[in-house]
Parts: structure tokens; C-alpha cells; sequence
């Protein structure tokens, strides 16, 4: 226990950015020692490749319209469900009458996997963009959705009561204790969101897509061209990564005043 706790003392002491490079370090050696055995080699190519061949393709246009096409739709999808979910998850929070009737459907879609409203999305909308942006914006809004109205209902009564007791309007309690407490929630629906979203990105571009990174990957699939799919893999997670990194400082910016554990 005495070692482990020393271990445990010295780790903690190392810089962020050491035990980062480590980790990758670390997954690097295992994915070409696994890419090196026989059936390694036939579904992992190795990760120097996978490097070498998204520097080739990143110098071709059509990569780039892979990539701006697939944004494009993640981003649309996102945002329209996020300023969707804002005002129907506080309305659910705040009034019990319209939580009672919506709890139940909305818990009921949510666990349906947005691949298969993909027949109804395309019957319903065509297979151009909005199927595409429709699917991903399914997968998003009901994540958002569920974590906002549970920050709302999470809000502390006591604040609440507080607010009545000092003569505050409901208007007045919703706009300067509600909303402000349920911040965090927000951010944390924004990164929920965005996670669904891009999982639901090859779903999406399913839909008769000519262009987009799921696209490119369900192409290569098709012709076991490992070293492509495991690229547009990759190029989606560092995707992830850094509008990950942009809500990170939204939500530091927005939530300053609320104290946090130190990680």
C-alpha cells in the first residue's frame, strides 16, 4: 500500500503533458505490435501508414471536401439541436404539467439508435441534406434535451425559495437562479451533443451521400482498404477533439464563478 501510494504521489506530480505523451506513446506501441500479427495485418494497418497516407490525401482537394462536407453537417445538426432543446428542456423543467406529458415520449425515442429512423428520415425528407443533418440533429437533441431539463429540475430549492421569500417574481427567479444554475448542465448537454453527433456522422452520410467522411469510410470498407477507414476514423476523432477543446473554453468562460475540482 506504502509503494502504490508513492507510485501514486509521483504520477500526480508529473506535468499534464508528459502523461499525455506517454498515453500516446504507449497506444501507438500497441496498435503496431497488434498491426504486425497475422490477422493485425489484414484489419489494422499500421500507424506509420495511416500517417503517410493522410499527408498524401490531405494535399488532394476532394479530402478537404470530404472533411468540409462532413463539418458542415455535424455542425447544422448540432446547433439545431441544441437551440431546440433549450427552450422545450426548461419547459419540461419548469412546468411539471408539460414534463408529465413529454417525460415519457422523450425517454421512450431516446433509446432508439438514430440509424434507424433512417428510412422514415429519408421517406420524409428525400435523401439530399436534410436527411443527413435530420439524423445527426435526432441523436443530438434528445441527449441535449435530457441533460438540460435535468439541470433545471437539479436547481437547488432552497435558492428558489430564497428568491420568493425576498419577493422575486417567477420571471425574475427563472432568469437570475434557473438559468444561471443550470449552466453547467448546458455544458455539459454541448459536449453530450456533440459526442452523439459525430457517432451519428456515418450514420447520416448513409443516406446516398456522394461526399463526407462517413462516406469515404463506408467506400473503403467496402474494398478493405484498411488504411483509409482507420484515416477518416482518426481525422473524425481529431475533429471531435478540437470542437471538444473550443466548448471547454466556452464553458470555463461561462462558468467561472463555480467552483470545480482540480483534474
Amino acid at each position: 500500500m506504502q509503494k502504490k501510494g508513492k507510485i501514486e504521489a509521483f504520477v500526480d506530480k508529473l506535468p499534464k503533458w508528459v502523461l499525455l505523451c506517454n498515453s500516446i506513446l504507449l497506444f501507438v506501441i500497441l496498435w503496431k505490435i497488434i498491426s504486425v500479427t497475422e490477422r493485425g495485418r489484414i484489419v489494422f494497418a499500421s500507424p506509420d501508414l495511416i500517417v503517410e497516407t493522410m499527408f498524401n490525401e490531405l494535399k488532394k482537394p476532394s479530402m478537404w471536401r470530404h472533411i468540409g462536407f462532413s463539418l458542415f453537417r455535424v455542425v447544422s445538426g448540432y446547433l439545431l439541436a441544441f437551440i431546440s432543446a433549450i427552450p422545450i428542456a426548461f419547459l419540461m423543467g419548469w412546468y411539471k404539467s408539460i414534463r408529465s406529458i413529454f417525460e415519457p415520449w422523450v425517454q421512450f425515442i431516446r433509446s432508439i439508435p438514430p440509424i434507424a429512423y433512417l428510412p422514415l428520415v429519408i421517406v420524409a425528407v428525400g435523401v439530399g441534406e436534410s436527411s443527413k443533418i435530420t439524423v445527426i440533429f435526432i441523436g443530438a437533441f434528445l441527449v441535449m434535451l435530457v441533460t438540460i431539463y435535468q439541470g433545471v429540475l437539479n436547481v437547488d430549492e432552497t435558492l428558489i425559495k430564497a428568491g420568493k421569500v425576498l419577493g422575486a417574481s417567477d420571471r425574475e427567479i427563472f432568469f437570475t437562479i434557473v438559468v444561471p444554475a443550470s449552466l453547467p448542465f448546458i455544458m455539459t448537454a454541448l459536449r453530450l451533443g456533440l459526442a452523439t453527433s459525430l457517432t451519428s456522422l456515418v450514420a447520416a452520410e448513409m443516406t446516398g451521400a456522394s461526399e463526407g467522411l462517413g462516406t469515404m469510410i463506408q467506400t473503403a470498407g467496402q474494398y478493405f482498404q484498411m488504411k483509409v477507414v482507420l484515416m477518416g476514423v482518426l481525422i473524425i476523432g481529431i475533429l471531435g477533439m478540437v470542437l471538444e477543446k473550443i466548448i471547454k473554453i466556452i464553458d470555463k468562460k461561462l462558468t467561472s464563478w463555480q467552483e470545480k475540482r482540480e483534474v
